[in-house]
């Protein structure tokens, strides 16, 4: 595997590029599973497959890409939401909706995150730590911060708290399929989504929440 540091990203108004990008994450959907072809991705997108190697320079470089284009929105998100003139605690409930949501939208993106971090180069890692793991967990620090500071959140380790979220939220989808098998659960639906972004506000909420301050946060919020 040619494990070189990509030197070409999509400009995001690329025709071709997108075309590329929208057949990987398609077909991961479909199959579950970030093991796709460059052929694959070739055939379902329409693209000669020696495009991936001009526009990514290799198929992690499509991987970094795609991760990169499905983050954007919700890390673009976060700047906005720490500075509304809302409760922490009503923050915290927005930004669990909207990390559900992403992985309701793109349910590969853990696995694509623990590849690229884990078993390609280095500089794959270092610009997945840059766009997506680093800003998350600012965002958590200052979060979980300005909660404390004003009575509604317990002392919370923003990493513990980051790894209970996003891990929760890839294991729904993940472990759906291992769920699907034992039990016969069916697929994540949008009614499943919104029921689990109740499930996970009142889990996380219940054991952060200050108990004297809950009843005040959640009327604000």
């Amino acid at each position: 595997m040619n494990t070189s540091v990509p030197t070409r990203l999509p400009a995001g108004k690329n025709a071709t590029a997108d075309k590329l990008l929208v057949a990987a994450s398609e077909l991961m959907i479909e199959r579950a599973s970030i093991e796709v072809s460059l052929s694959d991705i070739a055939q379902k997108s329409g693209v000669n497959a020696a495009l991936v190697k001009y526009h990514f320079g290799n198929k992690d470089g499509l991987l970094l890409a795609l991760l990169a284009r499905d983050a954007a929105t919700e890390m673009s998100q976060l700047e906005y939401l720490i500075s509304q003139p809302i409760t922490p605690s009503a923050k915290l409930r927005l930004h669990v909706a909207g990390i559900i949501r992403a992985y309701h939208r793109f349910p590969y993106m853990n696995r694509l995150i623990h590849y690229l971090l884990h078993e390609t180069s280095a500089g794959s890692a270092d610009e997945v730590s840059k766009f997506f793991v680093a800003p998350l967990l600012d965002f958590h620090r200052r979060l979980l911060a300005e909660g404390v500071s004003r009575g509604e959140f317990r002392q919370t380790d923003p990493v513990l708290f980051y790894t209970s979220l996003i891990g929760a939220c890839d294991h729904l989808f993940f472990g759906r399929h291992a769920m699907s098998r034992a039990t016969g659960v069916g697929p994540v639906t949008d009614d499943v989504c919104r029921q689990y972004i109740k499930h996970m506000e009142a889990l996380i909420c219940g054991g952060m929440l200050n108990p004297d301050k809950e009843t005040a946060a959640v009327a604000a919020g």
